[in-house]
């Protein structure tokens, strides 16, 4: 929860892009995974690398990737990511991490009700849109 508060803090403090509003889309959470894409158009693996770096993101504050210029070093390392985990586990890991771990650090970037310490600016709103996520996912399938 803590790095929820963080980045709700950032978005008003720091002048980070607060998403647009607007509903979730609803998807279904199997296993470890959300198997089905939340949007229809494909990610974008250049976009999701911008997306990892960005302040809207702000993954490389805890994670590490090969020939990255940030070094987090709070959560592990995401070389060879992208052959560990499939396109659904990483969805699902990014979009509320939270179901696989409740202890994690790491905030859940699209989902937005039973978080504590939200800012104001944030409340009802995800870290990210759902193409961002998806870009994401894409970017990070390509880290082998």
């Amino acid at each position: 929860m803590r790095g929820l508060a963080w980045l709700a803090v950032c978005g008003v403090a720091a002048g980070c892009a607060v998403p647009a509003p607007g509903p979730l889309v609803s998807y279904r959470v199997t296993g470890d995974a959300i198997v089905a894409p939340l949007t229809a158009e494909a990610g974008d693996p250049e976009r999701g690398r911008k997306v990892f770096e960005g302040r809207d993101g702000n993954c490389f504050l805890c994670h590490t990737v090969p020939g990255g210029r940030f070094m987090g070093n709070l959560a592990s390392p995401l070389a060879g990511v992208g052959a560990r985990l499939n396109e659904g586990q990483l969805r699902l890991r990014i979009v509320d991490s939270m179901r696989l771990n409740r202890n994690t650090i790491m905030p859940s970037y699209y989902r937005t009700d039973g978080l504590n310490q939200v800012a104001a600016a944030w409340r009802g709103k995800p870290l990210l849109a759902a193409q961002e996520i998806e870009d994401t996912v894409a970017y990070l399938l390509t880290l082998r």
